[in-house]
């Protein structure tokens, strides 16, 4: 079985960030172009970067060690490989359309509710369900990773994504609706077409590899099933889905209600004999459509303790299971924290901005090429949908006096902000999931790279259309 080389990628990538700093001067964008001259970074930047990522992005490295050990919990149970084998039964022929199914489901979800990292929580759920069909690793990380991708492309109402790009260029949310829901369908169809071609090629192999996988992340087979109970696993994987897409839909941001946040200041400030107890024992939470996964993470740990007392699990053996689970997953929530310190490299040291007023330059005004390959390099920089915005937006806006070029730079930013992120080694997404499954990023790279052009030809044709219609 070939290793998965991720963590080696991703901190070669810090080390080339860290040779950029001192090639390339920094400068940033108040109100005109300022330039800094070199601010480098220095070697014991490179070691001292990642504790401030911890303080700035920490929960979201909780967040995979929380996932880990839910599964752990789950694996503990004889309900989670009945309800997993129960499924496999009853989809038995029609797993190309179960597949075609996810891979909707996952995208609209990422479009409409910008779940591209809370979806991680499922993610282990749909992989074994995947290798429990029979198909081989690739399926699954494409099936899963493609999708959030695909998604991301064609965001739609999800404000925590393109919010800061619609408050720069003051555009309403739906004015790309058509374009965005156009690429959602045409990314899912050729998603879902090279999946499909993949599988009529490969075929169901059992290799060793497969097996091993199963092993490591499907639990024992259970022999006398019909004894086992099921639906009250079901039951709390289906609330927390829920809550998932409740909490993370932007209510008041994309649609303008405040339904959410009415109610949880309501709840928090009713009193009991003048003391606002719900208020004391929720703390401080936000309201659904403000939430972040650290909000989340709290779910998954309650839920993962009811899970326990359901199915009597004793309290050590709870304990030791999430600690196992944690354990398991220290690589992904390793890789986390290390991309999301490239993110700290190119803020602390911009040099991004360099790079986009040189790219600006070689045409006058807005271009489609110029703005596509700064889009491009925004998100390879920066892990997170706002800084990548923020790094290269706000300057290029300056350049562009015509206001009816506005929606489609939106739409170019991030759509190609997406697209990156199916290849990018500064993708959370893809690089926690290649790490779960053991595909080195080269791998991933040959397999791949022809849905990636595929989507960049579909995606510049589309910008290309906006721009002459």
């Amino acid at each position: 079985m070939k290793r998965n080389n991720g963590l080696k990628v991703v901190l070669i990538a810090m080390v080339v960030l860290m040779i950029l700093t001192w090639i390339i001067p920094a400068a940033y964008f108040q109100e005109s172009f300022v330039d800094q001259g070199r601010v480098q970074m220095g070697l014991f930047d490179l070691f001292n970067y990642p504790i401030t990522t911890l303080s700035y992005f920490g929960f979201i490295a909780m967040y995979m060690l929380a996932i880990g050990g839910f599964y752990a919990v789950l694996n503990k149970t004889k309900a989670y490989r009945v309800l997993l084998d129960r499924i496999v039964k009853k989809i038995k022929g029609k797993e190309k359309i179960v597949l075609s199914v996810i891979m909707i489901l996952v995208a609209i979800a990422v479009s409409v509710c910008g779940v591209q990292i809370p979806i991680l929580f499922v993610f282990p759920f749909l992989i074994s369900l995947i290798l429990l069909m029979g198909y081989d690793k690739m399926v699954a990380a494409t099936t899963t990773v493609g999708s959030v991708i695909v998604g991301l492309a064609g965001t739609t109402f999800a404000y925590s994504v393109n919010g800061v790009l619609l408050q720069i260029f003051s555009i309403d949310i739906t004015k790309n609706i058509i374009s965005e829901v156009i690429i959602v369908v045409a990314g899912l169809a050729l998603l879902i077409f090279n999946v499909i071609k993949y599988i009529d090629k490969k075929g169901k192999k059992k290799t060793k590899e497969h097996e091993k996988l199963l092993e490591d992340y499907a639990p024992a087979e259970v022999k006398d099933s019909k004894k086992t109970k099921v639906w009250p696993l079901v039951v709390i994987l289906d609330l927390i889905f829920l809550i998932m897409v409740l909490a993370f839909v932007s209510w008041s941001g994309a649609f303008k209600l405040d339904w959410f946040e009415t109610a949880t200041n309501s709840i928090k400030e009713f009193e009991i004999a003048k003391f606002a107890i719900f208020g004391k024992l929720l703390g401080n939470v936000n309201a659904f459509g403000a939430w972040t996964v650290a909000e989340f993470t709290v779910v998954i740990l309650i839920a993962s303790a009811v899970i326990a007392l359901i199915y009597k699990i004793k309290f050590n053996d709870y304990f030791q299971t999430m600690l196992t689970g944690a354990r398991r997953a220290l690589r992904p929530a390793l890789l986390v924290v290390l991309i999301y310190t490239c993110l700290v490299i190119v803020t602390y040291h911009p040099f991004q901005l360099v790079i986009y007023d040189w790219l600006y330059g070689l045409t006058k005004g807005f271009n489609v090429a110029t703005t596509t390959i700064a889009a491009s390099l925004a998100g390879f920089f920066n892990v997170d949908p706002t800084y990548a915005f923020q790094s290269a937006v706000p300057y290029l806006q300056s350049l562009v006096s015509d206001k009816s070029a506005y929606p489609t730079i939106t739409l170019i930013f991030q759509s190609m902000y997406g697209l990156v992120m199916l290849v990018a080694p500064t993708s959370v997404v893809l690089m926690t999931t290649l790490s779960y499954l053991n595909i080195s990023y080269t791998e991933w790279l040959k397999h791949i790279w022809k849905v990636a052009l595929e989507i960049l030809l579909g995606l510049v044709i589309l910008f290309t259309v906006l721009v002459l219609i």
